[in-house]
Order: structure tokens, then C-alpha cells, then sequence
């Protein structure tokens, strides 16, 4: 019995150390394979790293971008000069601030919300610009006619849009008047030439330095 006790417990230890052998090789596999996949990663992400590091330093020593040029500055537009267009269906319109004066005018009396104060403007009626353009005004103005609009733009980009509708007295209350004079002055730093729209109850679209003005047609 004593015999068979011995023979089993050398058989125990036999395996025992097999087994610590086994696991012995098996963790040195396995940091061997944990190695070589660090070196893969460090392998792949290298290069990596040094795109984004040189597109980091493109973007530092990238000058600094140009200003948008204005409406005026993109056409070579004086600034003393009014803009009429309506797209490919009539050649442009230049006016200068000279022929502007030479034009009848008419006298308008406002009250701006913004200051909380009544103003009185003189200047051109915007029917009598659009029909530099063979604009439909009158009794033109109706079926698709209708679907004509305006963009009014001051030098600085700002623009606004009307209705052909709302420019013409005949089919719409109130007055839409490019103005070059407030209270008998120039319009100094708001001009030469300034929007009006007297039915509106905020002047939002009172164009200042007012540059051109678009027809278009939305359909």
C-alpha cells in the first residue's frame, strides 16, 4: 500500500510540474504576442501622429485670411455710384451721385422708430429707378409680373428684400424712396444714398449706403 501511496503522489507531483511548465510557456507566449502587438500599434500610429503634427503646424503658419470684399469693392463700383440690375433680361444701370441730383425728387416725411424721432428725406421714388430697367410697373404689374422681387444692398453687404408690389404707389400704400438728402443735408456716413420705406413701422430696411439694387424674378 505504501508502494502504491509513493507511486501515486510521484504521478501528483509529475503533473504538477507539467502543468507549471505549461503555464510557464504558455505566459511567455503570451507576452511575447502582447510585445509584438505594441509594436504594431506604436507601428501604425506613428505615422499618424506626424500628419497631424505637420498639418497642425501648416495651419499655424497659415496667413491670415483677406476681409470679404463689399458689394462695391466686388464690382469696382464708386462709391458715389448707384447700381441698377435685373439680371440677363436688361443691361446695368450705373447712376452717379451727379445724375441722382439732376433727377426729380420728391419730399417724404418719416418717423423713425429707432430714434423716436420724425425725419424728412428727399430723393428719387424707386418706381421711377425700376423703370430705367423696363421694370412691369402700372397696369404691367400683375399675373407673373408678380412674382418679381427686389434686393436692396449697402456697401457694408447688408441687404434686404421688397416686393416689385411694394414699390409701386398704384398697387401699394405707402412710399419707397432712395434718398440723398435728411433734413436738408447730405446723409454724410449713411449715404450717398439711403432706402427708405415710409410703410414699415421699424426702418430694418432703410438701406444705408445704399449701392445697388437687383430685380428678380423667384420663379
Amino acid at each position: 500500500m505504501e508502494a502504491q501511496a509513493g507511486s501515486q503522489r510521484y504521478q501528483l507531483e509529475t503533473w504538477r510540474e507539467a502543468d507549471s511548465n505549461t503555464l510557464s510557456r504558455y505566459a511567455s507566449t503570451m507576452r511575447l504576442q502582447i510585445s509584438a502587438i505594441g509594436l504594431l500599434v506604436v507601428a501604425l500610429l506613428t505615422p499618424c501622429a506626424t500628419h497631424a503634427q505637420q498639418a497642425s503646424s501648416a495651419k499655424s503658419v497659415a496667413p491670415p485670411a483677406e476681409p470679404s470684399p463689399t458689394a462695391s469693392q466686388q464690382s469696382g463700383q464708386p462709391s458715389d455710384t448707384l447700381l441698377l440690375t435685373a439680371g440677363t433680361n436688361h443691361a446695368p444701370v450705373s447712376i452717379s451721385l451727379t445724375q441722382f441730383r439732376s433727377l426729380p425728387h420728391i419730399n417724404l416725411t418719416v418717423h423713425n422708430a429707432h430714434a423716436n424721432a420724425d425725419e424728412s428725406y428727399s430723393g428719387v421714388p424707386l418706381v421711377a429707378l425700376l423703370a430705367k430697367l423696363d421694370a412691369p410697373l402700372g397696369d404691367r404689374l400683375r399675373g407673373k409680373a408678380l412674382a418679381s422681387y427686389l434686393v436692396a444692398t449697402g456697401s457694408d453687404g447688408y441687404s434686404v428684400v421688397l416686393s416689385i408690389a411694394e414699390s409701386d404707389p398704384s398697387f401699394h400704400d405707402g412710399q419707397v424712396l432712395v434718398a440723398d438728402t435728411r433734413d436738408g443735408q447730405p446723409l454724410a456716413k449713411f449715404g450717398p444714398f439711403q432706402l427708405i420705406v415710409s410703410a414699415d413701422k421699424r426702418p430694418a430696411r432703410w438701406v444705408h449706403n445704399l449701392v445697388s439694387i437687383s430685380l428678380q424674378d423667384a420663379r
